[in-house]
């Protein structure tokens, strides 16, 4: 497993938690998903970049299932973008696959 820092949310009530307040950014993931894998060695880079403009976290679909589909993530990895609670752009698994469609959405998520 790739090591990198990004806080994983592991229960509904801490996904509640880290989405209420400010600019978070979500990654919805798989142990078993090849694109999700292809995009990890990533996630140290776009922490530090994106560091200023808003958090990056992430949960694992399969482990909160529950939550996946109330949030209708169908296909992974989804990245979900939260400001002050409201989820304000989403890219879908079949745009998430990779370096450059991740990093296209990340630099455009909070943009009026």
């Amino acid at each position: 497993m790739a090591q990198f820092s990004m806080k994983e949310l592991k229960t509904n009530e801490a996904y509640a938690d880290a989405t209420q307040a400010g600019r978070v950014m979500v990654e919805f993931y798989a142990n078993w998903c090849p694109d999700c894998k292809r995009i990890e060695p990533y996630f140290d880079e776009w922490e530090n970049k994106y560091q200023p403009d808003f958090t990056m976290v992430r949960a694992n679909r399969d482990e909160l299932p529950d939550l996946g589909e109330k949030l209708e993530v169908l296909g992974i990895p989804t990245f979900i973008a939260y400001e002050d609670g409201k989820e304000v752009a989403r890219l879908f698994s079949r745009d998430a696959k990779s370096k450059e469609q991740v990093e296209s959405f990340l630099n455009n998520a909070y943009q009026k």
